[in-house]
């Protein structure tokens, strides 16, 4: 059910203290009716869209059921052609010639977007090898990563060895190039405190006002940035893109440039979202 009222550092240091800053709903999805997700908020990614990710995103991969948005991520019994297949061309969407994995990346750009304030979203995120579920913001003004980018989640392996991701991007005097505020969090942390932690639902919290953001998990604070510490460079007329409304992305990737080598057995993988919220 969609609810709209109105218009609109050190690691893992504290829960928040700040909880009655932020009181008032303004924008939420709680997924509470089963099939496609409401095309009045949502919209799709299609096709091989960035970071040589192995999935082909469509909107068939996403679904809601039981309170949930389900984004599932699927191997293809027999590839199928890639309608990109272009023979002559060097861009690694269009020289693939085939898809062997779908899944769906869901957005709210140009339906829904918010300065200011906090995104709460309560999600079970897959872990297999391979997977690679986020939540995210980008802003709807200019070129990436001048726009900016919070990662309030990504999950996926460095060299074997799983991590869950907090971050904030930035631009800088290069063209497609950003200046990163990164936290890599081993998932071992996590284990250690729940070894059951990969069957339960957690909620990612983002607190974000005019001089400071903070990212928390499950009320434990991940990453922090200031904003005068984001600022671009030329290309984003030295200001900070977090000063400028975002919009959300929720999305399962696979492989690609992080993803790393994919379990073929562990198919359907599903990321399951109970609900997105934002306060003021």
């Amino acid at each position: 059910m969609k609810i709209l009222l109105s218009a609109i550092t050190a690691f893992m240091l504290t829960t928040n203290t700040s909880a009655q800053q932020y009181t008032t709903l303004v924008w939420a999805d709680e997924f509470n009716t089963d099939g496609k997700p409401d095309s009045k908020t949502w919209n799709y990614e299609e096709g091989f869209v960035r970071n040589h990710e192995d999935q082909w995103y469509q909107s068939d991969n996403a679904y809601q059921k039981d309170g949930l948005l389900i984004i599932e991520c699927r191997k293809e019994q027999q590839p199928r052609p890639n309608p990109w297949y272009d023979a002559t061309s060097n861009h690694w969407s269009k020289s693939r010639k085939e898809i062997k994995y779908t899944s769906a990346c869901l957005t709210t750009r140009r339906k829904f977007d918010f300065l200011y304030g906090r995104l709460e979203v309560r999600a079970r995120i897959p872990v297999a090898y391979g997977a690679w579920p986020a939540i995210w913001t980008l802003g709807n003004k200019m070129e990436w990563p001048s726009c900016g980018e919070i990662d309030l989640m990504e999950f996926y392996r460095t060299d074997g060895k799983p991590y869950i991701l907090a971050n904030y991007a930035w631009g800088n005097e290069r063209h497609y190039n950003a200046e990163w505020n990164s936290k890599k969090i081993p998932y071992e942390h996590f284990l250690e405190k729940d070894p059951f932690w990969a069957t339960r639902f957690h909620t990612w919290r983002m607190d974000w006002d005019k001089d400071t953001i903070r990212i928390y998990l499950d009320d434990e604070l991940l990453n922090e940035v200031a904003q005068s510490t984001t600022i671009n460079g030329s290309i984003g007329k030295h200001i900070s893109p977090f000063t400028q409304p975002h919009y959300i992305l929720l999305n399962l990737a696979l492989g690609g440039d992080n993803g790393g080598n994919i379990d073929d057995t562990a198919f359907p993988m599903r990321y399951e979202i109970d609900y997105v919220r934002v306060y003021k």
